[in-house]
């Protein structure tokens, strides 16, 4: 761990805090310098609030100046869900903890705690307020207050989160509510379906095909949500958004006009802090002669710096995507957005798609059944969403560097694999799979999404539910997590997968020995035969007596099984290779055959092999596939023995033995 870095404090105190791990340097600001930042790299010098002016806060006392204002950096995504954390205390507090020591404060030390929501926990991150300017002002984002900086040290922290600044560059509103809220957001789109999925309903896609947002539906929770509208091109009413850019919706209103009817006006803010729109609604527009004086002049009064009113119509066909952040009770609950009802129970549990063992793709491939699957338990009647989010994976910027705004529809697929969720109710918890998933399901995500996170919602009768997570694409490797939140009791568990059947006889009766050991790098973790150091894993000696042999069947039984979580399994297997007379574990061989082999390795918890073996001295010889991969694990030897053997016959021993490991290299 790096040592912490500290400057001599102005007032000549102890040293001010600096962050050797976010330094303020080239490094925290670009990754590949591929965005129009890059533009800017010998111009940026670092300073702390006091330096920039002269009496700094965090906050104002102008709440309406706190907000934040979009700065050289194409992160309007990440500052739309900025402007959620500021009107929910307790969510502000969750991620900027409260009674931070601050400039005059004799406490200051030059840092900040932040704390963002991460695949399911929350990670505390420290940042020093050192900040990226230009000619001494903030370069990236700030308050509209110019002496208030929980915007700049809140970005900062969020860029530390994820290794440089521009890596904020183009991203998903909804990404940025969870990490901040650790809740729940949804998109939903306010243009047309496009006409080729239409004709195609029942065949499982990988194309995104988002529901259209019937405003009445989130008109209940309207003042409790998080609601983000954005453009994918540039909308008639703006003169001068053009493509890819959020804005927030900041209040929403059925207004009386002056005929009796209602008109709904919403009030909309634009990161950059300035207005870039025209309409009936904007200054003294033709608009406002329809509603009663008095109230249009409460209306406009309430605009600030970049904000502006465009009335419903406007809002459905002007702005492409809605993204809705559920709302989150003082106690920490979510409230569903289609019933208002609190879900006060949650689950949550981490998965994996591993290529050759459960990345089986979409309903449309034979290899379906071997996605991760899981029950879901509800134990009587209630509202239910299940999310499944699965983890980023970083790639190079170079191929949407070139948009002039942040372009999140053509980022998504850089970063993530298509996925989707199914269920089925089940009468019983042993079921036949395959005959189950030739039956539609009962709810689903419809289609695969270039999406972190998908949410199926609906009203379930209590009973047992089989949830199948999968990637379009069969093979296509993910680490995920499956989320529950319901109004009822719920319970959510991984859905064991069984090891392979064995043929059992019904006559004799079975030797059984279990055996533990371990492969350690360096050591005994000698991988597969691919390599020279095959031999030198773990070795288990074993012989086949005369009695047990039999003409046909099975004779041995062989299980190795993996001490690894089934989210970090290693690809295992074993061989069986036989002594010929006169020979020993230091003589045999080590470019011998095996007379039998569990393989190819399998990134699966348990391998077994049943085969029927002749009189003679043996040797297992368990592995992973890569060398140097370690873990633990138990290995089963049962053999068949005939009834009339008598029950002295030498054993290698009935209970777990530990065994010595012989490290022999291939000549």
């Amino acid at each position: 761990m790096k040592e912490e870095c500290r400057t001599e404090s102005p007032s000549g105190g102890e040293a001010l805090f600096e962050d050797p791990d976010f330094p303020s340097e080239d490094t925290s600001l670009f990754c590949d310098s591929s965005t129009p930042i890059a533009r800017l790299q010998g111009d940026i010098i670092w300073l702390r609030p006091q330096e920039i002016c002269q009496s700094p806060v965090l906050f104002p006392d102008n709440i309406n100046l706190g907000h934040a204002k979009q700065g050289l950096l194409g992160d309007c995504w990440f500052l739309c869900a900025c402007a959620f954390l500021l009107k929910n205390k307790h969510l502000l507090n969750k991620v900027f903890p409260p009674d931070q020591p601050q400039w005059a404060d004799s406490r200051y030390r030059g840092s900040f705690q932040f704390r963002f929501w991460q695949q399911g926990d929350w990670t505390e991150v420290t940042i020093d307020d050192r900040l990226p300017c230009i000619n001494s002002t903030l370069c990236f984002s700030r308050c509209h207050s110019p002496t208030a900086f929980w915007v700049a040290l809140l970005e900062k922290a969020y860029a530390k989160l994820h290794s440089s600044y521009e890596r904020l560059w183009a991203g998903q509103v909804s990404e940025a509510l969870v990490d901040l809220t650790g809740g729940l957001a949804e998109r939903w789109s306010l243009g047309d379906f496009g006409s080729e999925e239409e004709q195609r309903p029942e065949q499982d896609s990988d194309q995104v095909r988002r529901r259209r947002l019937d405003l009445n539906l989130l008109y209940p929770v309207k003042d409790q949500c998080a609601i983000s509208c954005s453009t994918h091109s540039s909308p008639g009413g703006a003169s001068e958004l053009g493509e890819y850019h959020a804005l927030t919706v900041m209040e929403w209103l059925a207004v009386k006009t002056v005929s009796e009817s209602e008109v709904l006006l919403l009030r909309i803010r634009n990161p950059w802090g300035r207005c870039c729109w025209g309409g009936d609604w904007i200054g003294s527009g033709a608009g406002w002669s329809s509603v009663d004086p008095v109230s249009a002049l409460d209306l406009q009064a309430r605009v600030a710096e970049g904000e502006f009113w465009l009335d419903e119509t406007e809002f459905l066909s002007q702005f492409d995507d809605v993204t809705v952040g559920y709302p989150i009770s003082d106690e920490g609950h979510l409230k569903s957005i289609y019933t208002g009802n609190l879900l006060t129970h949650n689950h949550q549990l981490a998965g994996r798609w591993i290529k050759g063992h459960s990345a089986g793709g979409s309903r449309n491939s034979s290899n379906y059944g071997s996605n991760p699957k899981f029950w879901l338990k509800v134990c009587e009647r209630g509202e239910v969403l299940v999310s499944l989010l699965q983890h980023r994976k970083w790639r190079s910027t170079e191929k949407y560097a070139q948009k002039p705004l942040e372009d999140s529809k053509n980022t998504k697929h850089q970063h993530y694999q298509a996925i989707a969720l199914h269920m089925w109710k089940v009468e019983k918890k042993r079921f036949n799979l395959s005959r189950m998933l030739n039956k539609p399901p009962c709810a689903s995500t419809h289609c695969h999404a270039y999406e972190r996170e998908v949410v199926l919602h609906g009203q379930l009768e209590s009973g047992y539910y089989l949830l199948i997570a999968s990637t379009y694409q069969p093979g296509a490797e993910a680490r995920f997590l499956i989320r529950v939140f319901s109004s009822s009791f719920t319970s959510l568990s991984a859905l064991k997968i069984p090891a392979p059947s064995l043929p059992l006889t019904t006559d004799g009766e079975w030797d059984t020995s279990y055996f533990r050991g371990s492969w350690v790098e360096g050591r005994t973790a000698g991988g597969s035969r691919n390599f020279l150091s095959h031999w030198q894993n773990p070795r288990f000696p074993f012989t086949v007596c005369d009695e047990s042999a039999v003409t046909s069947g099975v004779n041995v039984r062989i299980t190795l099984h993996q001490s690894h979580p089934e989210t970090d399994l290693q690809p295992i297997g074993f061989h069986i290779y036989k002594f010929r007379d006169g020979e020993s574990e230091q003589t045999l061989p080590r470019d011998e055959d095996p007379v039998a082999s569990c393989v190819p390795h399998c990134y699966t918890q348990d391998v077994s092999l049943a085969c029927c073996l002749s009189p003679g001295a043996y040797t297992i010889v368990p592995s992973t596939y890569q060398p140097d991969c370690s873990a633990n694990f138990t290995l089963s030897l049962a053999r068949r023995i005939h009834r009339k053997v008598v029950k002295s016959q030498e054993r290698l021993g009935s209970a777990i033995q530990e065994i010595s490991h012989i490290s022999v290299m291939q000549s």
